[in-house]
């Protein structure tokens, strides 16, 4: 939690992004995973702790942005919440750690919810990704689930992107720490990745990393010999000579801010010429667009780079043919690289994504593609000072789709499908880093993670 102030000024700020009416932010609640007792780790709502700030469960803010008053709503504990967890500071001296002065019990806010319908005011919400608040906001605004959705307030969400995209010294401070534990994460999952290893227990220790360090993973890791599977959560595969093994993963810290990393390595510590040549052009795709990233650049355009230093270096090895700049144009890379250079990064790993990704990652000057791969570009739009995103190039061998390309005849101006055919046994790679953009450049935030061949090798040898 930072000093009651920061949350001061981002609710004010707010304010004068809103014309009128009230501002619902409801926090999440515990939920249960097999008997109500038995919760999963608690998660608050990221725009709940950007503005409120307070992490447990069973919470509301409201901001009125006529009056200019800010609430929360929550009950204080009882005697059975004590036994079981402890004496808790009452709801009005948490709410004072974050600037706020007018508490309720949780109960109530149903009372101004209907006194502002009665006044006809508009009341301002964001969209619900769990089926709790769902059924809240159905209650509170008493409209049914099917348009709970259908009435979320564009004007808050606009202005909920526009203040949490440009991240604060706080902010970054707290980014930079969570990249820190990655570090150690990382370093972690390279050294044991050697033969015989079952990649769970590669997993398994990284996660308590996390954990020890700060809090929990900031998403499930991603973890696996089997690469051009891009979100791989099966960790049963056995680690064998030859393979390349992709490590995806981030911690989370108290103050719930994220990390997102994503280094791949050859099982054994010793990259062989095939794998060098792979990994050198994702690598370079990498260090070239974060080289490039600046203010007013396109994020588009910083992808629409990576895609052709993967074409290029992929021509060079034989695997793609013809004009490099027509391919790309075209979209014939994105069967080697076939997602988004990278997403915006903070509260949420993929930050506001719950917002609506074309709020987040597109505006009026950039729209969203509907090219194959390209479509996949979670963020768009024109980098200002104060943007964290991810840079995370890849090139990846998948036989379901190279066999669907080949059979369509597709793109064979641009591809050499034989060569290729001998390629579909090696898997995927992918590089990640977190970047923060500067008033003149850029900074890749945290501890330098091992990324060249020299520095990979040279720490799994250890």
């Amino acid at each position: 939690m930072f000093n009651a102030n920061v949350y001061t000024e981002r609710r004010n700020r707010l304010r004068e992004e809103m014309k009128s009416g009230l501002v619902l932010i409801p926090g999440n609640s515990d939920a249960s995973y097999n008997y109500p007792a038995n919760v999963y780790h608690f998660r608050q709502d990221s725009n709940f702790l950007y503005f409120f700030g307070l992490n447990s469960p069973d919470l509301a803010g409201v901001m009125d942005i006529d009056e200019g008053k800010d609430y929360i709503f929550g009950n204080d504990v009882d005697m059975d919440d004590i036994i079981w967890m402890g004496p808790q500071p009452l709801m009005r001296d948490r709410a004072a750690k974050v600037g706020v002065g007018n508490t309720f019990p949780l109960g109530d806010l149903v009372e101004l919810i209907n006194e502002a319908k009665s006044k006809g005011r508009d009341i301002h919400y964001m969209p619900p990704y769990r089926g709790e608040t769902l059924i809240q906001l159905e209650s509170l605004l008493e409209l049914p689930i099917s348009k709970i959705r259908k009435n979320v307030s564009k004007d808050l969400i606009k202005a909920v992107v526009k203040l949490r995209e440009v991240k604060d010294e706080h902010e970054i401070s707290e980014i930079e720490k969570a990249v820190d534990i990655a570090y150690e994460m990382h370093t972690t999952s390279m050294k044991m990745a050697m033969p015989g290893i079952i990649e769970r227990e590669i997993a398994g220790t990284i996660e308590g990393i996390s954990l020890a360090k700060g809090g929990p993973v900031s998403f499930p890791v991603i973890l696996s010999i089997h690469g051009e599977t891009l979100h791989n959560h099966h960790h049963d595969n056995i680690l064998k000579e030859g393979r390349m093994m992709v490590t995806d993963a981030g911690a989370e810290m108290p103050s719930n801010y994220c990390s997102d990393i994503t280094r791949t390595v050859p099982v054994g510590g010793k990259f062989n010429q095939r794998q060098k040549g792979i990994y050198q052009i994702v690598l370079d795709a990498n260090m070239q667009t974060i080289a490039a990233t600046k203010p007013g650049i396109m994020n588009k355009d910083l992808h629409l780079m990576a895609a052709k230093v993967i074409a290029s270096g992929l021509k060079d090895l034989g695997l793609m043919k013809g004009n490099v700049d027509d391919a790309v144009a075209n979209g014939a890379h994105a069967l080697f690289f076939p997602h988004g250079l990278g997403h915006m990064m903070g509260l949420d790993v993929h930050d506001m994504e719950g917002l609506g990704e074309n709020f987040v990652g597109y505006d009026d000057e950039v729209k969203r593609s509907e090219q194959f791969g390209l479509a996949f570009l979670r963020l768009g739009k024109r980098h200002k000072p104060g943007y964290v995103f991810t840079i995370e190039p890849g090139i990846y061998f998948i036989p379901a789709l190279i066999d669907m390309w080949k059979n369509e005849g597709k793109f064979t101006d641009f591809i050499n499908f034989d060569k290729v055919e001998t390629y579909k046994d090696f898997g995927g790679i992918r590089i990640e880093d977190d970047i923060l953009v500067t008033e003149t450049g850029n900074r890749v935030l945290g501890k330098p993670i091992p990324k060249t061949i020299a520095e990979v090798e040279e720490t799994m040898g250890k």
